[in-house]
């Protein structure tokens, strides 16, 4: 027990350990917050993008103290030449996205690769001046965190995370809905320029302490793990920095119990906290997404169940597997059915309740319409009722709509069975277009469109749909008089006739 707590206490009584755990903990607070903007506007590319066009600025930074002032190493300089050289990657970015064809993402790769090759060759060529162990800047040393560095952190932080706050609702509605905030007068540019100076500033200023690699990883990982667990951006944030924080802590005693690179065991618990996540989420997690399949009902069974029943009327659970080819989740899609108000339970009998029969309908539909346009196309008599079996549960109205359209509103199929009218014809309030109403159908004319205006009708008459003719290519209405009219197809479309 002695040793299990020594395990623990131990670190912490060495002051290295101290520093490292702040620095960390402040560095990762503040990429959390930014990070959770950062994973929802998809910025993740200019994080790593900054982090390394950060060597050119401490390369420049470095060399203006050394030839100016003979200061070998000043964090203060280092940290301004970071800054400048994170807003000239940006603004680099914006002005080649803006003045060409390329597009966003091909314009971070062109400049964050071409300024970090400058800083590389300011370093090369100045190797007698700037004395930057690259390796360092890379990969970091989190447990030889300077003084300097906790300082330069804690102020970065409190300025970005009072930015955060002050400006949240804004940073909030541009992050998810930007045309709103565009409409309502803000200036997303602004915005935008402001939220990237942020990263730019995390970056700057953690990169020193935590190297490359771990400040994008906690500017990324952290948020991406709080965003499988909440749906709400302040909630996130907190997550987040809490995620954040652990993986410092989980990290930093990880490297110490196995003597490894403190940057690398870091990343390595906040990966490892990130999958966990992803395994176990309430909602958005590997195993509640195999649990809801598991539970869900192909909506395709529950479909032909409703088919069927529209055919045959009633069925028993038994009659229903001669009928539908459902196995194992035959029981669920029936109680989901009846859930929903599409099916009557009684003593083992199924039936179609009136919703149930309208959703039936739709279904019946759509089935004998593609029947219809697969015989239109040429497929052979044989193939066409297997093939719409699979294509009536393509049934949005967008598609239906079209595809009657297209075949001219037809009354039948190609085996002679009735087509059921759409169930907008239903909805006397709603007026449609008389080329929808099949023969018998009553109703009022509601509208006469240009396109027949040169037809007897009038708003308000009375008319009844008889047999059409010529093939089904001409429509056929009676009026209260006796009198018939006859009408194309774009005739048809054109006069509006509201349900009686």
């Amino acid at each position: 027990m002695d040793t299990l707590i020594n395990l623990f206490l131990g670190p912490l009584q060495e002051t290295f350990f101290q520093k490292s755990l702040i620095g960390g903990s402040m560095v990762a607070i503040v990429s959390g917050v930014v990070g959770c903007l950062v994973v929802l506007r998809r910025m993740s590319f200019l994080g790593d993008a900054l982090s390394h066009a950060l060597i050119a600025g401490v390369a420049g930074g470095y060399l203006f103290m050394k030839l100016l002032f003979g200061i070998e190493a000043h964090a203060p300089s280092m940290l301004i030449g970071s800054l400048l050289a994170a807003v000239l990657t940006v603004v680099l970015i914006g002005f080649v996205s803006r003045v060409s064809r390329i597009k966003e993402d091909t314009a971070i790769g062109i400049m964050y690769t071409g300024v970090f090759a400058a800083g590389v060759v300011v370093v090369s060529i100045f190797r007698n001046y700037i004395h930057i162990d690259l390796m360092h800047f890379i990969m970091g040393d989190v447990l030889g965190v300077a003084d300097a560095d906790l300082w330069a952190s804690a102020i970065t932080s409190a300025a970005v995370l009072s930015i955060i706050i002050l400006f949240f609702r804004y940073f909030q509605i541009t992050s998810f809905d930007p045309v709103m905030a565009v409409s309502i007068g803000l200036p997303v540019v602004f915005i935008d320029y402001v939220l990237t100076t942020c990263v730019s500033l995390v970056v700057v200023s953690a990169v020193s302490m935590v190297g490359v690699i771990l400040v994008v990883g906690l500017l990324i990982t952290p948020a991406a793990t709080a965003y499988l667990l909440s749906d709400r951006l302040d909630r996130m944030m907190m997550l987040s920095a809490l995620f954040g924080v652990t993986s410092v802590v989980g990290g930093l005693y990880l490297c110490i119990w196995l003597d490894s690179a403190g940057g690398g065991a870091i990343m390595l618990f906040c990966t490892l906290q990130f999958l966990v996540v992803l395994l176990v989420a309430p909602r958005y997690g590997m195993l509640a997404r195999w649990l809801q399949r598991r539970r869900m009902v192909p909506q395709q069974d529950m479909e032909d169940i409703l088919a069927a029943l529209y055919r045959q009327g009633q069925l028993s659970e038994s009659d229903l597997d001669r009928h539908v080819e459902i196995q194992s989740k035959r029981r669920r899609s029936l109680k989901n059915l009846a859930l929903q108000g599409l099916l009557a339970l009684n003593d083992g009998t199924i039936a179609l309740t009136e919703k149930g029969r309208t959703e039936a309908k739709r279904i019946i539909r759509s089935h004998r319409l593609w029947e219809t346009y697969l015989e239109h196309v040429g497929i052979p008599e044989v193939e066409i009722h297997e093939r719409a079996e699979h294509l009536e549960h393509m049934h949005d109205t967008s598609t239906i709509e079209y595809l009657d359209d297209l075949l001219g509103h037809p009354e039948q199929d190609p085996h002679g069975t009735e087509i059921p009218e759409d169930v907008i014809c239903n909805h006397g309030d709603r007026p449609v277009p008389l080329s929808y109403y099949h023969r018998g159908r009553s109703g009022v004319v509601a509208k006469v469109l240009t396109a027949a205006k040169d037809l007897s009708l009038k708003d308000g008459e009375q008319i009844t749909m008889c047999e059409r003719i010529d093939g089904g290519s001409t429509w056929v209405v009676e009026k209260k008089d006796g009198s018939r009219i006859r009408l194309d197809h774009r005739q048809a479309d054109a006069v509006l006739v509201k349900c009686i």
